[in-house]
């Protein structure tokens, strides 16, 4: 009996003192302090942003506050035009960093230098795009949505919603995630749709490319914008063009979460933008720690997950501090 007694008091003992320890873990994070004393790595991230999209200040944020956890030095840096983006990638390169994340809208003109990054000894991880890619160009693994099965949830959502035809709007000619979201939306909808191309940079352009095919054609009704900001572009578009087309769009922010909150939006696809900054920083803390690697050769998907009205009101808390 006192054999056991023993055994229970020391396994009580490790329980209180890791509960306890994590929960030290936990606020030295939160006040902006490492919770890990592993070397100071330094990690870059490159992305094909533009400036001022959201989506990408929401990876961003989750990037920033895993390094703050792990004890990473974080470089973040972006570009919409592929050439300058694998240069910026090459920059980190030549700075040896310890670890790099890229995204590969284009893979065509990023393979060269990523190749150069593995060949280098800096291990990469993909996020966001090029998840058909990312093996192939010796990334440890990718994180994010499968830009097919998210376009075909589309189609799937939009047929229960009655839908006829449709407007997919892309925003970066030469994307491939762009095309591959609208051609699964196209695959699994029982309408029509038709692909309308603008210029994202361009923001009046956007609306009034798809205010000219609204006016033009009064059938259309919904549009699918691939982005959050263009959710918006396309609800000022239906109101200049007197349309009844429903707006739907890829991504969650804060607007958009009052857009389907008031009804302007119908739904939106979110693939959880916040966890794909975060979990690259970790995993590649992870795989310079302990070689832990995930996804066993496949994506890490975070997505995609289809919010209505119904999700919104509990999601808009987060979308507001800029972390969904």
């Amino acid at each position: 009996m006192g054999a056991v007694l023993a055994v229970m008091l020391a396994a009580a003992g490790c329980s209180s003192t890791g509960g306890k320890r994590a929960e030290e873990r936990a606020a030295e994070a939160a006040e902006g302090r490492a919770a890990v004393n592993t070397p100071r790595w330094t990690f870059a991230m490159v992305t094909h942003s533009g400036d001022g999209d959201t989506f990408w200040d929401i990876v961003q944020k989750g990037a920033e506050q895993a390094a703050v956890k792990d004890n990473i030095n974080f470089l973040y840096s972006h570009n919409d035009e592929a050439n300058q983006q694998a240069q910026l990638v090459q920059t980190a390169i030549d700075k040896k960093v310890d670890g790099l994340i890229v995204s590969l809208a284009k893979p065509d003109a990023m393979k060269a230098v990523v190749a150069k990054a593995v060949k280098a000894g800096i291990p990469v991880v993909t996020v966001n795009s090029g998840s058909a890619e990312s093996k192939e160009f010796g990334a440890l693994t990718h994180i994010g949505q499968d830009e097919t099965i998210a376009g075909e949830a589309v189609g799937d959502e939009l047929n229960s919603r009655d839908r006829k035809k449709v407007l997919c709007v892309l925003h970066e000619q030469g994307n491939v995630g762009h095309e591959q979201r609208c051609a699964g939306a196209k695959k699994t909808f029982d309408g029509a749709m038709q692909n309308l191309y603008v210029d994202g940079t361009n923001m009046p352009d956007v609306t009034a490319s798809i205010e000219a095919k609204l006016q033009s054609d009064k059938s259309i009704d919904a549009v699918v914008t691939l982005g959050a900001p263009f959710a918006d572009a396309a609800v000022q578009a239906k109101q200049t063009a007197g349309s009844k087309a429903e707006i739907d769009t890829f991504d969650l922010n804060a607007k958009v979460a009052t857009g389907l909150q008031s009804d302007k939006l119908g739904f939106a696809v979110d693939q959880q933008p916040y966890l794909q900054g975060y979990q690259a920083v970790d995993l590649l803390w992870l795989y310079r720690y302990n070689r832990n690697v995930l996804g066993g050769g496949q994506p890490v998907l975070t997505g995609p997950q289809v919010i209505t009205k119904d999700d919104a009101d509990a999601l808009a808390d987060y979308t507001k501090r800029g972390t969904r």
